[in-house]
């Protein structure tokens, strides 16, 4: 049958339309492909539909769209529009989407109502047929578009063409569902091996672990093992260290119970030791004591009278006993005698008996001596009349210089600068007294001794001055200088310093000065060669410690107002012996010493004074400025010829301040000071011998005889006991 073939050759046609040959691949979804990609594009025939289906029917296609309501329109251009309209009129629903109804354009209007039933029919069973074909929703989430109007199939040549299209879609519908199972138990099976390898693979992973495990088991149990060895082996090491420890511990114990026992032997010997130094102290002191009655004027009295150099040995005498006494007031409070004021006490025992000894010799030759006075008395006696005649002589003079002075005066006080700095310096000397007064008045028996050790290790010193050598000066210094620096300095075998106490520098600084001008008041009072050593000793200290040099200034001004110099006026309601102590004098309970002894001391202070000012300690500074230089000698000489002259001082102290200082002044100042010798000769002198009664001419004379010697010569020669270069080195 033509038309039959006419059917296949248009299904064959559909077939190779790209719409055609759409095919199921079970790895759609492995793949990720779109499978409705070729489903959603606009269906298209082959060229050759049009003219196959204008031979299937010569009658002219009618097309009757079927809507929702089932009504027809038909429009005269509807024959011409078909070809169009089965290109583009509807595309094929998605496989995916559900309620999809599979609809295809009519190809010619039904002529009866039979053909209209039939495709209805034909509609509905495709339509039910797509809906039970129609994947579940879950294989892709694209929503289908919404369905195009339903078209009614008029003819029954295009029903059963849709029939052999339905078949074949339903051939190849078996088919895959046929590969889709196989594909289904191959994949089933594939998933039941992997499963069972999978299985196999976890079993051995299961033995592995449990492999590890007990290997990890058992390398724990060994290193528990080892530490355990090696905790047993510390155990025992530390016990091993411990027994060397503990034997270490023994041998310290009795080292130490035998190094206590060594203490106390050594502190019983030292007690011993000390209690025989005490006693050895005591007979020190003893013998001291009666020795110095031998020196004693009442003792030599009963003997004979005593020569006038013997004095000396006295004082010295005197001097001994203070440095004996001094280092017992140590011992008074429990304390023991150290080796160094052991030291001290038999020095001052060995020239004590050199002093007895020599003031033996000088005995002897005092009696030598009278034997000749006895012979010369006789001599005197024709004397005694040029003596008185020089007297009346004198007494001429007196009033004539009396007269003078009634028309020219001179100054009864300091001028008030000199007055201003005198005063300054007590002011300052009493408040640094004020300062340690609590350490002086302390009952604590620590502090006491801290006092004791500080006063001794400031005063011993200066008291072991002297011009024996160079270095032993030397040391002394550095030993003063380490104490006033806060160092400690070793004194009576004990080590003390001043940083000890809050005023132990105070202290020590104020008595370091006042032991110089005592010094200076007994030593070179008694000793005029000794001012030297003490001099440069304190310039020294007095350049480094600016304070214990104002100290030292203070202390002698106070005890020597002449050094200012300076005559206190008496105050009204001061009484006489009040007076006298300002003046300088020793006033105690048997009253005020003698005019002899004063003069003495006053001598004493002024020539220390006269010494320091000219000498400067040798390892210093030299660069620098003298504390305390010429020109203070200079300002003290010419403010005494300013003032009005005092019997038998003025003259003194004139004298032993040229004798000591006048030559390096002549070298300082050379014109000048030749000049001022000249105004003492002419102008001044004449003042003192008319204020210097008949029985103080003695110094007058010394002060004449040394200006004259140095009119005539022109020189004024080095004071004896000046210390030269070769004594640094000795």
């Amino acid at each position: 049958m033509p038309a039959e073939s006419l059917r296949w050759e248009t299904l064959e046609a559909l077939k190779n339309s790209p719409k055609g040959k759409l095919k199921y691949n079970a790895d759609w979804l492995e793949k990720g492909e779109d499978i409705l990609a070729g489903c959603n594009e606009s269906p298209s025939l082959s060229v050759l539909s049009g003219f196959i289906l204008k031979r299937l029917s010569p009658r002219p296609l009618q097309k009757t769209c079927s809507l929702g309501s089932g009504s027809r329109d038909s429009s005269p251009g509807q024959g011409e529009e078909i070809p169009a309209a089965l290109s583009s009129t509807s595309s094929f629903p998605s496989i995916n989407s559900q309620n999809t109804t599979l609809s295809f354009p009519p190809l010619v209007a039904p002529s009866s109502k039979t053909d209209h039933n039939q495709a209805s029919l034909s509609r509905s069973v495709v339509s039910d047929e797509a809906k039970e074909e129609a994947p579940e929703p879950a294989v892709s989430p694209v929503s289908s578009p919404a369905s195009p109007p339903s078209i009614s199939l008029l003819s029954p040549r295009a029903t059963e063409m849709a029939g052999c299209i339905r078949i074949c879609e339903e051939k190849h519908r078996a088919k895959a569902k046929t590969e889709l199972r196989l594909r289904q138990e191959v994949q089933e099976q594939l998933v039941a091996s992997v499963a069972n390898r999978e299985s196999e693979q976890l079993k051995r992973f299961e033995e592995f672990m449990e492999l590890k495990q007990r290997q990890e088991y058992q390398s724990m149990r060994d290193m528990m093992d080892r530490e355990t060895k090696e905790s047993m082996g510390r155990q025992e090491k530390l016990k091993e260290e411990h027994r060397h420890r503990m034997k270490i511990l023994n041998l310290r114990l009795r080292e130490a119970e035998q190094q206590r026992v060594r203490e106390a032997e050594l502190e019983r010997q030292r007690q011993t030791e000390g209690r025989d130094r005490l006693r050895n102290l005591n007979t020190i002191q003893e013998e001291i004591l009666q020795l110095n009655q031998l020196l004693e004027p009442s003792t030599q009295g009963r003997t004979g009278p005593a020569p006038p150099d013997l004095t000396s040995y006295s004082t010295r005498g005197n001097q001994l006993c203070s440095q004996v006494s001094e280092v017992v007031r140590t011992t008074a409070e429990g304390e023991f005698p150290s080796v160094e004021d052991m030291t001290v006490a038999e020095r001052a025992l060995h020239e004590m008996r050199a002093l007895i000894r020599l003031m033996q010799e000088g005995m002897a030759k005092a009696q030598e001596e009278k034997k000749k006075k006895e012979r010369e008395e006789e001599e005197e006696l024709r004397k005694q009349a040029e003596i008185q005649a020089q007297q009346e002589a004198q007494k001429k003079a007196a009033l004539s210089a009396k007269e003078k002075a009634q028309k020219k005066g001179l100054q009864t006080r300091a001028e008030d600068s000199t007055l201003k700095w005198y005063k300054d310096l007590q002011e300052s000397t009493a408040q640094c007294a004020r300062s340690f007064e609590e350490l002086n008045a302390t009952k604590d028996i620590q502090t006491k001794k801290l006092r004791m050790e500080l006063q001794k290790a400031a005063t011993i010193p200066v008291s072991q001055i002297s011009s024996i050598s160079g270095s032993q000066l030397r040391e002394i210094f550095e030993k003063i200088d380490k104490l006033l620096s806060g160092r400690s300095v070793v004194s009576g075998g004990k080590s003390v310093s001043t940083s000890q106490h809050p005023k132990g520098l105070d202290f020590v600084s104020y008595k370091l000065a006042e032991k110089f001008v005592k010094q200076g008041e007994e030593e070179v009072a008694s000793h005029h060669e000794a001012a030297f050593p003490i001099a440069v000793v304190a310039s020294g200290i007095w350049e480094l410690h600016p304070r214990v040099g104002d100290l030292i200034l203070a202390h002698l001004h106070k005890k020597c107002p002449y050094a200012v110099p300076h005559y206190p006026p008496m105050k009204d309601g001061t009484s006489v012996e009040e007076y006298q102590r300002i003046l300088g004098y020793r006033v105690d309970d048997s009253g005020v010493e003698g005019q002899d002894s004063f003069v003495k001391r006053m001598s004493g202070m002024i020539r220390l004074y006269a010494a320091i000012i000219q000498l400067r300690w040798p390892y210093g500074n030299k660069q620098g400025p003298d504390p305390h230089g010429l020109n203070h000698g200079w300002r003290w000489l010419a403010q005494m010829l300013n003032m009005e002259p005092l019997a038998d001082v003025t003259a003194t102290l004139l004298f032993d301040f040229l004798e000591v200082c006048g030559h390096a002044l002549m070298k300082q100042y050379q014109g000048q000071f030749w000049k001022l010798i000249l105004l003492i000769q002419e102008e001044y002198f004449p003042r003192i011998e008319a204020v210097t009664s008949t029985g103080q001419m003695g110094s007058v004379i010394r002060l004449k005889q040394f200006l004259e010697m140095a009119q005539r010569s022109k020189q004024i020669s080095p004071p004896k006991g000046h210390l030269s270069s070769t004594f640094w080195r000795s």
